[in-house]
């Protein structure tokens, strides 16, 4: 059984009239990434703020490797690793030379800031442009080196607040690559905030959703997936006649049936048979050019939990 890296329990921040964090309960088991999604404004910042000891808690308390965040808060950063809004890399001074100021703070040794700064920069695809001004680099790179500086030290805990916001798409996709090499490689625990679902089903291990700065739900990728309904069958063609809908909708296999855009979107049951469910469309003159079968995403549970929300809001 995994050791707990992080526990929250009841945590909450106020800022006036307005409550932040409000009573937040997680454990993030270690050697993870923990993916904390939710909109603008529900509180995942401040969250992270609150477990670095930037903040003093209104109430509740949290532990980070078993220091208490409210009384232990130096402890606490001493032994972990943040990339928050700001990157914290030094524009006029090079790569090797941003990370031996950082390496120098935590008080690391010649040999071991040396061997270290190598094999983070090899690992990243930098080692060869070292010597180049950090300000001269691109976005991407730039954000690949402050993902080395967080993770310099060896913290058992890292704090990654949207890392790959503002990046292109390759320059992401490649900071995604090098962060889930990193972590394996590492085994430290990622505490990650995107906006990204696709990011966030592709990396995490466990994802917690909050909205308002409460939790809604927390588990496994597939387990919040399967907040937003069972499996679906996506069904492309022609010839979708009224009567093909209306024998497709009386299986009790079938959940529901839309017609859109030149397709069915199909909710199953869990034990329905795609092959029979196919073959009865067909029967009734359906001409099917692609048939596809999947579970809804984590993007379309997360707009799922936000519209159910809203709705408990309003009513």
């Amino acid at each position: 059984m995994r050791e707990t890296a992080i526990r929250v329990e009841g945590l909450s921040k106020r800022f006036g009239s307005v409550l932040a964090v409000n009573g937040l309960d997680l454990e993030v088991p270690a050697g993870i990434i923990f993916g904390f999604l939710g909109p603008n404004g529900s509180g995942k910042t401040t969250t992270i703020n609150l477990l670095l000891g930037l903040l003093e808690p209104s109430g509740g308390r949290a532990e980070v490797l078993g220091l208490d965040v409210a009384t232990e808060a130096d402890d606490v950063r001493a032994n972990t690793g943040a990339l928050l809004e700001h990157s914290g890399i030094y524009e006029q001074m090079s790569a090797d030379e941003n990370l031996e100021y950082f390496g120098r703070i935590y008080r690391m040794s010649t040999a071991e800031r040396d061997g270290r700064i190598r094999e983070l920069l090899e690992q990243m695809g930098l080692w060869d442009r070292r010597a180049e001004r950090a300000g001269t680099w691109s976005r991407g790179m730039q954000q690949k080196l402050a993902v080395a500086r967080a993770l310099l030290h060896r913290p058992a805990v890292v704090f990654l607040d949207e890392p790959t916001a503002g990046l292109d798409v390759v320059a992401a996709s490649a900071l995604r690559e090098d962060l889930a090499n990193l972590v394996a490689n590492e085994g430290a625990t990622v505490f990650l905030t995107t906006h990204n679902m696709a990011e966030a089903e592709r990396l995490c291990d466990r994802v917690a959703v909050v909205r308002n700065g409460e939790l809604l739900a927390v588990g496994h990728p597939d387990e919040i997936r399967a907040r937003a309904g069972g499996p679906h069958l996506e069904v492309f063609g022609d010839s979708f006649s009224q009567q093909a809908l209306t024998r497709l909708r009386e299986q009790p296999s079938v959940a529901s049936v839309v017609q859109q855009n030149g397709h069915l979107s199909v909710q199953l049951q869990e034990s329905a048979d795609t092959a029979e469910l196919v073959s009865l469309l067909v029967e009734a003159g359906v001409r099917i050019e692609e048939v596809r079968r999947g579970q809804a995403s984590l993007e379309e549970a997360f707009l799922a939990m936000m519209e159910e929300e809203e709705c408990s809001l309003t009513s």
